[in-house]
């Protein structure tokens, strides 16, 4: 459903789908450069019909992008502080909310959610129980962050090269994060989204069954 939160007293628009049981573990969506688009909205079902309580905050509050283009002004255009502090303000709505019944949430991203996500994991450790990247990275205090970690990555991205991915998982682990990364050879960015044409429907189906089971163990 169609909602909106509170972020520094102004509404924002949210998408979120709650299980069939009405209640379960929650996990914060965090979309890609498109926006707030229905890839994302249907992915939130899809993660209800799994038993969690899923939210995805429209980082942009509006603007949808179908082209890297259009992508590209939206990301020059934004409001990174308000970007920040919507994430922070999803992460305290979902805790709050009546539907989720853990302590902790999972925290989900594609690409520049990716980042996000890793934001999330570091600057509310005791929040985070359970982070899933798609294609992104970031940077942090590794040491800090106590969630779980699954990244799904492509070996050859042109958007994320190799030498990034693997100098974070090598940071990871001197601090002693839990973290697993999944690579997937030969595919391009993307690769999970079905609405994308790089969209790999056999790897999206694999990354899937992996997020799935990360996070019923995790949350």
């Amino acid at each position: 459903m169609d909602i909106q939160i509170q972020v520094n007293d102004q509404p924002v628009s949210a998408f979120l789908a709650l299980p069939a049981s009405g209640t379960g573990p929650g996990l914060l969506v965090l979309h890609a450069w498109w926006g707030l688009k229905p890839f994302i909205k249907q992915l939130c079902e899809r993660l209800a019909g799994q038993g969690f309580v899923a939210l995805a905050p429209d980082l942009y509050n509006g603007p949808t992008a179908n082209t890297i283009d259009e992508a590209k002004a939206l990301t020059e255009s934004a409001d990174w502080q308000r970007v920040g502090d919507t994430v922070m303000a999803a992460k305290d709505y979902l805790l709050a909310h009546p539907a989720n019944t853990t302590q902790k949430i999972g925290v989900m991203g594609f690409s520049m959610g990716a980042y996000w996500t890793l934001v999330a994991a570091t600057r509310a450790p005791q929040q985070v129980a359970a982070a899933v990247v798609f294609y992104g990275i970031g940077e942090g205090d590794w040491g800090k962050m106590q969630a779980k970690f699954l990244g799904h990555f492509s070996d050859v991205d042109e958007w994320e090269p190799l030498e990034g991915i693997q100098a974070m998982e090598k940071d990871m682990r001197a601090a002693g994060a839990d973290a697993t990364f999944d690579f997937y050879p030969g595919l391009a960015h993307w690769f999970f989204e079905s609405d994308r044409p790089e969209y790999d429907p056999a790897a999206a189906e694999l990354a899937w069954q992996r997020t799935v089971s990360f996070l019923r163990d995790n949350l």
